[in-house]
């Protein structure tokens, strides 16, 4: 079984090319909900929404999220009812928006709403929240704290940052599943998502870096982060935010942890060796996923540069 942890459009991307290698039911997803909000009443969920549609192949290829070809009429509507609509939700969108509040209003958890989903959009994959329970990511700026969807989608990552924390999350367990899916994972991935937002919120919940350090799966993580700029994205700005460098060397550190491998751009081989030289071994490849055959490439490589890491942990082992 192949894990992925992931978030954000460049998550998305890295599923949408996993899925054309590996077979959809050996295939766990557990997913950032420190983006979730609140938005007309309704409980949304944008990077499960964001795996789930991608998964089912109904991403949108022009914006990285929502449906594709979906209607914004009761956008358009709320808006001339005088409602906030900054945050962009389609028609169809709202339909699984729906659907997830009302079954939240019943009892059941974002686990067993993310399995019911799936299931109804024909997804074979396994989806997993990081959580059930309410975790937030805050993002601190010189006008006050924000959530990330304010910060991110209504602001436009404009605001310089002081940091980021994830409020909820001290209290926060693994959604059921998480940690038995790493535990027992072939390979464990992390996608090319912001490390600080979008992997940052996973790795903060009690017990799930724990199981990243444990787990006998090789753990690869594919970086965001290219020459000294993110692919898309305020993943720099969060990280300098964080004290970190924004290179491939400070993706390095975030995971430093329980990384075997790092998946980086070709154009980044020479700070690779430096990395390698520290004792971490790094794979260079394309890792632009403008098309459906360069999401399936890095896919591709990725894999395979975890199969030679695994190969040489098994040479070197004494038994």
């Amino acid at each position: 079984m192949i894990v992925v942890l992931t978030g954000g459009t460049g998550g998305a991307k890295f599923v949408d090319g996993l899925r054309q290698v590996v077979p959809a039911k050996d295939l766990t997803v557990i997913v950032n909900t420190g983006d979730d909000l609140e938005w007309w009443g309704l409980y949304i969920s944008p990077d499960l929404d964001s795996i789930t549609y991608v998964l089912a192949g109904v991403l949108s290829k022009e914006r990285g999220w929502g449906v594709q070809g979906d209607t914004f009429l009761c956008l358009h509507a709320m808006g001339e009812l005088g409602e906030p609509i900054w945050f962009h939700a389609g028609d169809r969108d709202l339909a699984v928006h729906l659907l997830r509040t009302k079954l939240l209003r019943e009892g059941k958890s974002l686990t067993e709403i993310a399995a019911i989903i799936a299931t109804r959009m024909g997804v074979e994959s396994r989806i997993l929240p990081m959580s059930n329970a309410r975790v937030e990511t805050r993002v601190d700026t010189l006008i006050g704290e924000l959530s990330f969807e304010e910060y991110f989608v209504q602001r436009w990552y404009q605001d310089p940052v002081k940091s980021v924390r994830f409020a909820g999350v001290e209290q926060a367990k693994p959604a059921p599943g998480v940690i038995d899916a790493i535990m027992s994972a072939s390979v464990v991935l992390l996608a090319p998502s912001n490390p600080i937002t979008s992997i940052g919120p996973i790795l903060a919940v009690p017990g799930i870096v724990k199981a990243l350090k444990e787990t006998k799966a090789s753990v690869a993580a594919i970086s965001p982060i290219v020459g000294d700029k993110a692919v898309s994205g305020p993943a720099g700005i969060l990280m300098a935010a964080q004290g970190l460098p924004v290179s491939i060397v400070g993706v390095a550190q975030v995971y430093q942890e329980f990384l075997d491998v790092l998946v980086v751009d070709k154009s980044d081989a020479k700070a690779a060796l430096e990395l390698q030289r520290a004792g971490l071994r790094v794979h260079c490849a394309n890792t632009m996923m403008g098309t459906l055959l360069e999401k399936t490439e890095l896919a591709r490589q990725t894999l395979s540069a975890v199969s030679t890491q695994a190969a040489l942990h098994a040479g070197s082992d004494p038994s």
